[in-house]
């Protein structure tokens, strides 16, 4: 089933059992889902998007997530931060498994054993490695950590 398929049935369920946390969330994600199909191909047919542009879509709202919970951390307001940090939940369901350190260091062994010392193009090459299972500065912080030892 097509990750869009996916996310409107499970809106449709949040709707009929009275989730309003994730039914909001679900039509906030639908919505941007949306806009990133009619930015990338000018129409607003969904169709077109695959699931790795899904993918995309809702790793940019987990991070706006992220960044608003600590903002409403730093401001002191818990009840916004749980209302962000339950929707944030709601959204990891759909993410891929993210790797392990352990696993994300034997990835990343063959970029640093390249002998590159340009930081730029290890990123690079690493980010075609991992490509949608690790968020970018997770790679960064980890291949620094690397090149250390």
């Amino acid at each position: 089933m097509a990750l869009v398929t996916e996310l409107q049935s499970d809106m449709t369920a949040a709707l009929k059992a009275g989730d309003q946390t994730r039914l909001m969330s679900l039509r906030m994600l639908l919505a941007a889902v949306k806009n990133a199909a009619i930015a990338k191909y000018g129409s607003d047919s969904e169709t077109k998007l695959t699931d790795s542009d899904v993918i995309e879509v809702i790793k940019k709202q987990a991070k706006t997530h992220r960044e608003s919970i600590d903002a409403f951390s730093k401001g002191g307001r818990q009840d916004l931060v749980d209302k962000e940090k339950k929707e944030l939940t709601i959204l990891e369901e759909y993410l891929p498994k993210e790797l392990t350190d352990d696993e994300l260091k034997n990835l990343l062994q063959p970029v640093v054993a390249s002998g590159e010392t340009n930081f730029g193009l290890l990123m690079k090459q690493a980010m075609e490695v991992v490509k949608d299972q690790v968020e970018g500065g997770r790679v960064a912080g980890v291949l620094k950590q690397m090149l250390k030892q």
